[in-house]
């Protein structure tokens, strides 16, 4: 049985505390909000100030990061990177190892595929 909270230590000697989402064990911050019915895989992070969704999958490695806003029905692959204070937009899919830049902006029900960059401050707009 893994255990309810963890701590991790930076180099710069700050401890953050995580505790484990009740639906797939991923790391949560005391300072998220993650709603009951989303997913976190085991071994992604949702840093505080982050709120996710609900019915919103987040794969295995991924990084919700400080700040960010993910919507409802949401599905985010393996090893994706939301950077701090982004939003993602209700019923989005981002591919795996994709890169989402602070404060970057993604539009409800956008699709991205896998390797995506997306620079710092960027909207993505809707394709016409």
């Amino acid at each position: 049985m893994a255990r309810v909270n963890e701590e991790v230590e930076f180099a710069s000697g700050v401890v953050a505390k995580y505790r484990r989402h009740a639906n797939g064990q991923g790391f949560v911050s005391a300072g998220a909000r993650v709603h009951p019915g989303a997913f976190v895989s085991g071994t992604a992070y949702v840093e505080s100030g982050a709120e996710v969704g609900a019915d919103t999958w987040i794969g295995p490695g991924s990084w919700i990061d400080h700040g960010a806003i993910v919507g409802t029905k949401v599905f985010i692959g393996q090893n994706v990177h939301v950077g701090a204070d982004s939003r993602i937009g209700n019923g989005a899919r981002l591919g795996s190892h994709s890169r989402i830049g602070r404060a970057a902006s993604i539009p409800g029900s956008a699709r991205l595929d896998r390797d995506t960059r997306v620079p710092e401050q960027t909207v993505v707009r809707r394709a016409a």
